[in-house]
């Protein structure tokens, strides 16, 4: 299937939307890890999100499911991505700044299209560069803290990026593997997949669960609504957005989570929030214009194809 970008579907429009609003759930999460990281470990937390997210989706969709040898894999290579790329950022940030890991974390917006162009010979228009730079400048002035980062690039840093690049891996594979009728099953398998690898992390030093009906409550929303759900609208978003468009699109949830700590009054509305969240609102505008030329749609691509490239 070809698909004419300058005659965009409801479906070409609302693509874009759903990955807004991930960042803006996922932006959310910064607000109530705030509280709930002080009594549980960051991985058995994300054992157990992943957990009840995967549990719910595969309960409530389970007539949607389709569970092939193609799907399974797909859906066990983006957990692994999703996951290794969650817990390598976890370990990260204990060893570097929380200054310094967001925008590490942040340059998966600089690899996507690299990664793309050199592995898969994707043509990146110079309107998505333009806006890659935007968006890693916007990203620079919302996270990087003067005087709070490291002077030096150590186990922290490479950490960090490495989960970068795991997260543009998933960006890219997400893009290429997606097709409308496997959404639903690659976003719960994907997730059960991130809930065994976070397991499988935590178990050295024994699973906590979370205490108390606050902190359970806590854990549901950030499971069902910012782990499953975000999950499901990433993988659908993506048969119709491509990687680097995507990447500047989650990019903006820097935004979101300087929002949230605003409005919550965690953090003092700042020049740099205005510069920041400008740029970044420029990027993603100038990344979700629609083509004039017909292009291959990214839900054609070859799985398998696609997977032997990515992993050689």
């Amino acid at each position: 299937m070809n698909v004419l970008r300058g005659a965009r579907t409801g479906a070409d429009a609302i693509a874009p939307l759903c990955l807004l609003i991930m960042a803006m759930l996922w932006g959310s999460t910064f607000f109530v890890l705030h509280d709930i990281l002080t009594r549980i470990d960051a991985a058995d937390l994300l054992a157990v999100r992943f957990t009840i997210a995967a549990v719910f989706f595969g309960l409530v969709m389970h007539r949607k499911l389709i569970f092939t040898r193609v799907t399974i894999r797909q859906g066990a290579m983006l957990g692994l991505l999703y996951g290794g790329a969650q817990l390598v950022q976890t370990y990260g940030l204990a060893h570097t700044s929380a200054s310094i890991s967001g925008f590490l974390t942040g340059t998966y917006v600089i690899m996507t299209p690299m990664l793309e162009a050199l592995l898969l010979k994707a043509r990146v228009r110079q309107r998505v560069w333009v806006s890659v730079a935007l968006a890693t400048l916007g990203l620079a002035a919302l996270t990087i803290v003067p005087g709070a980062g490291a002077t030096r690039f150590g186990v922290g840093e490479a950490l960090t990026i490495i989960s970068a690049l795991l997260y543009a891996l998933h960006i890219i594979y997400t893009g290429r593997v997606a097709t409308e009728d496997k959404a639903i099953t690659l976003a719960t398998l994907q997730t059960a997949g991130v809930a065994v690898l976070c397991f499988i992390a935590a178990i050295p030093g024994g699973i906590a669960l979370p205490q108390g009906s606050a902190d359970w409550g806590a854990v549901a929303y950030l499971a069902i609504i910012c782990g499953g759900l975000t999950a499901l609208m990433q993988v659908w978003a993506q048969t119709r957005v491509s990687p680097a468009r995507a990447a500047v699109i989650m990019s903006t949830e820097p935004i979101w989570a300087a929002i949230f700590a605003i409005l919550v009054g965690q953090e003092l509305f700042s020049v740099r929030t205005l510069v920041g969240g400008t740029a970044m609102f420029i990027a993603m505008v100038l990344s979700s214009m629609p083509d004039k030329t017909v292009v291959p749609s990214i839900a054609d691509a070859e799985p398998a194809t696609v997977s032997e490239t990515l992993a050689s």
